[in-house]
């Protein structure tokens, strides 16, 4: 089942919706993070009528999200320029998932900055060689995402990842919504030093929204992991999204527990 599937048959609750988390959409006992993102920012929206676009994000994984959820959300408080909601998703009556949302329109400035150029030994799209898939490969990756390798080759291990990736099912989704959904995909920055079968589990995810309209050709984004520091079984790493022509859409930072 789609995303917007799944959206479009959940079952209304005051403040929100409940849903059965698919297999499909797993990433071990566990919802992909991007998957339980998006249904935090699908709530959000619905609970504020006519929001700005979304420009920062932050959310906590606290516990797995699987089975079946209650997503509901509420405006926070509501300004001139911005408005902040919240999101929360429950399973068994637990809380196990958490977002805060910050949406905002235009503001008139004069400062104009953009420091943000792709890998300087990027591969082009067309040329990259797709991801293969093992038996460690999540469940949502193999069922939901393409994904290319968008850097040649390195002769020994770096603490980075960096691909080209599209989600198969797009229609019916807001452009903002299919970028959260996506934005996640990557495994840890720090996976080639690693043991692939050692289990990883991310903790707290921050996302700034570059732009108020993504777009991109295809449905490709470009998406890169940096692990800059591991210590005492976590790791923090720096995020970034492009879209297939280089436009900066999307910076983050994560949080992810190494138990190995």
């Amino acid at each position: 089942m789609t995303f917007a599937d799944l959206l479009a048959s959940a079952e209304a609750r005051e403040t929100g919706f409940a849903l059965a988390v698919p297999q499909s959409w797993h990433q071990g006992r566990t919802a992909y993070g991007g998957f339980s993102a998006a249904l935090c920012l699908a709530a959000a929206t619905r609970a504020g009528d006519g929001l700005p676009p979304l420009r920062s994000a932050s959310f906590s994984m606290i516990a797995p999200v699987n089975g079946t959820v209650e997503v509901r959300a509420a405006i926070v408080r509501k300004g001139r320029n911005a408005t902040w909601a919240e999101a929360r998703i429950t399973s068994g009556g637990n809380l196990v998932f958490t977002a805060s949302l910050v949406f905002m329109g235009p503001v008139a400035s004069s400062l104009h900055r953009n420091d943000r150029p792709v890998p300087a030994t990027l591969v082009a799209l067309e040329q990259a060689r797709p991801v293969t898939y093992t038996s460690f490969t999540p469940a949502f990756l193999q069922n939901h995402f393409a994904s290319r390798h968008a850097l040649p080759p390195s002769p020994e291990p770096q603490p980075e990842l960096c691909r080209w990736v599209r989600l198969n099912e797009r229609a019916g989704l807001d452009a903002m919504l299919e970028l959260v959904l996506l934005g996640d995909a990557l495994p840890p920055g720090v996976l080639p030093l690693m043991n692939p079968g050692v289990p990883v589990s991310t903790m707290h995810w921050q996302v700034n929204l570059l732009t108020p309209a993504p777009q991109t050709r295809d449905g490709w984004y470009l998406l890169r992991s940096v692990g800059d520091y591991a210590e005492e079984g976590r790791s923090s790493q720096r995020m970034a999204i492009w879209n297939a022509d280089g436009a900066p859409i999307m910076a983050g930072l994560q949080s992810v527990a190494l138990f190995g």
